[in-house]
């Protein structure tokens, strides 16, 4: 390995004489490419590519995961000094969440070049960083970590977010703890299928705190709400035009801290996996996708839902083909929404037209159950909270699956009651319903 080319930013720290002191009788293994006055410094020095490693002070304004993030994209390496007791008292377990994995005592800073040394070694390639590489999913489970469900489907409100709210509902019903998380970019609406009106968001909220390195389990379990005893719910952006706040390094953490919580982890994304515009200087645009994108490559189970009707399922054969590109090795489990004698296909007719674009773990029908619908909607209610229907009961069949495992005494009971009333009466009124379509 040639000379290292360091840059510093001290951000007006004690040691900063003594940092420089040290590299320069560290070469000329190290060599002193600049002394940075602020964090655009050092990401302006960082893209021109005349550093491999960036030592800075945790005070730094404006340190985050993202820029972070972006000073690993450009190859540099963060290494961070800070004062001994400040490392004993968690300030080391806030820096590793920004994605910073080399720590050095002001106390030891005769060790620096040879730390800067050992930093450029072990560099982060460009393009990739700690903090948003899924390579160690798969260990989740050894690791006594959660198992995330993502929920896709293609434009055209085919019914992801009822679907969710049902799956999620369903398995803390079945005795798990469980956190539904609304990650849909265009503007979600988990909230109001919950009749949660807090203006705060709970995903920028928790972005925000993973984004300064200050999201851990006791903080996100106060962000998200409880919708019952082991069912929590993290609301999504209250408007579309602020997706640009949750960071992909936040997202990524976020995620990461969330199937810690938990036992399931529930994803409601948005709709769209078209990748952003390149940008022809090399340099990184925020990508709106993003967050759809990583829940679908970092999810254990992906659910695709679509409508039964002839566009939606022409959007669904389309979609399936879209998700095996972005997540090749993840057999789908297929939910045909809103089925209904009327369209006069056989599920028989609909799985095969399923099968012909992926392979899927296996393929479900909920029924055109408007009433039950619209009662959940209306009162804020899940499915679960509404009582006996169709729907819910359908629902419940696909979650006994997801599980893979039976479900509780009382809730195996519920399913072995099959209504086969074909109409349900709403306050004196009779709305027509539907059986499961066969």
């Amino acid at each position: 390995m040639g000379r290292v080319p360091v840059v510093v930013a001290a951000a007006g720290a004690d040691w900063e004489a003594r940092a420089l002191d040290a590299l320069e009788r560290g070469a000329p293994a190290v060599v002193l490419a600049r002394r940075c006055v602020d964090l655009p410094d050092v990401l302006a020095t960082a893209a021109t590519g005349l550093a491999s490693v960036a030592v800075v002070s945790p005070g730094l304004p404006g340190l985050d995961a993202d820029s972070v993030q972006s000073l690993h994209r450009a190859g540099v390496t963060v290494l961070a000094v800070a004062r001994a007791e400040d490392l004993l008292d968690g300030d080391a377990r806030r820096l590793r969440r920004l994605g910073i994995a080399h720590l050095l005592a002001a106390s030891d800073l005769e060790e620096l070049a040879a730390a800067v040394v050992a930093a450029a070694s072990t560099a982060v390639s460009a393009g990739t960083s700690e903090t948003t590489s899924t390579k160690a999913a798969p260990e989740r489970k050894a690791g006594g970590r959660g198992r995330t469900i993502a929920v896709w489907g293609p434009t055209g409100a085919p019914g992801r977010t009822t679907v969710a709210v049902g799956l999620a509902s369903e398995i803390a019903g079945a005795g798990h703890e469980t956190l539904l998380l609304d990650v849909d970019p265009y503007g979600g609406s988990v909230a109001q299928h919950l009749g949660v009106l807090d203006e705060a968001s709970g995903l920028l909220g928790a972005a925000r705190a993973a984004n300064a390195g200050q999201l851990d389990p006791d903080r996100l379990e106060a962000t998200a709400r409880q919708v019952s005893e082991r069912f929590r719910v993290l609301t999504g952006l209250p408007r579309a035009d602020r997706w640009p706040e949750v960071r992909p390094a936040a997202f990524a953490d976020l995620l990461d801290e969330a199937v810690r919580l938990v036992e399931y982890l529930v994803l409601d994304t948005g709709f769209s996996l078209e990748g952003g515009p390149v940008d022809p200087f090399g340099g990184t645009t925020p990508q709106r996708n993003q967050m759809t994108l990583t829940a679908l490559e970092t999810a254990d189970d992906v659910v695709v839902v679509g409508s039964a009707d002839p566009v939606g399922l022409a959007r669904l054969a389309r979609g399936l083909v879209e998700i095996r590109d972005v997540v090749p090795n993840v057999r789908p489990r297929v939910v045909v929404n809103r089925t209904r004698p009327s369209l006069g296909w056989s599920d028989r007719e609909v799985r095969a037209m399923v099968e012909g674009f992926v392979t899927p773990l296996d393929v479900h029908f909920l029924p055109d159950d408007r009433g039950a619908a619209d009662r959940a909607l209306m009162s804020g209610h899940s499915l679960t909270e509404e009582g006996e229907s169709p729907l819910r009961t359908a629902v419940a069949e696909m979650v006994e699956a997801v599980l893979g495992e039976p479900l509780s005494r009382a809730v195996r009971g519920r399913l072995l009651r099959r209504t086969s009333r074909r109409s349900v009466t709403i306050a004196g009124r009779t709305d027509s319903g539907s059986e499961r379509w066969r």
